[in-house]
């Protein structure tokens, strides 16, 4: 069974980082992509990064200079590191995982990353708080 596990999340004033970390287990897919996406109160869930599994990213716009998506060589932890915070950046943070990469990928090419409908399995989140 597919479980993803994020951690990391907390509180920091502007201008600090935080590390978010989702630990993936129960599946071995090839190839596949996963996102890292947020959700303030009253607002859509939004895709902040992803990274497939041949190594490529992408970022909202909001967040590209400031973030950083990554895996680890056994492609069993996604991390987004996050700098330079603002308290725009202050929500609900997920990581999601689609256990299918289609040719050419999303990810790589600009496609369909952000949109969560694309994604099969989610965790249960992690709090961040950006105060000014």
């Amino acid at each position: 069974q597919v479980q993803l596990v994020e951690s990391g999340g907390g509180s920091v004033q502007a201008g600090g980082s935080l590390r978010l970390s989702c630990a993936a287990s129960g599946y071995r897919y090839p190839s596949y992509y996963m996102g890292w996406f947020r959700q303030a109160p009253g607002k859509e869930r939004e895709g902040v990064a992803a990274i497939d599994s041949d190594g490529s990213t992408a970022y909202a716009d909001s967040v590209k200079g400031r973030f950083t998506i990554s895996s680890d060589k056994a492609k069993t932890r996604m991390i987004l590191q996050m700098n330079s915070l603002k308290p725009e950046d202050t929500a609900m943070y997920y990581c999601a995982l689609n256990t299918d990469l289609p040719r050419p990928s999303p990810v790589w090419f600009g496609g369909a990353w952000y949109v969560k409908d694309e994604y099969d399995f989610w965790g249960q989140g992690t709090q961040v708080t950006v105060s000014s």
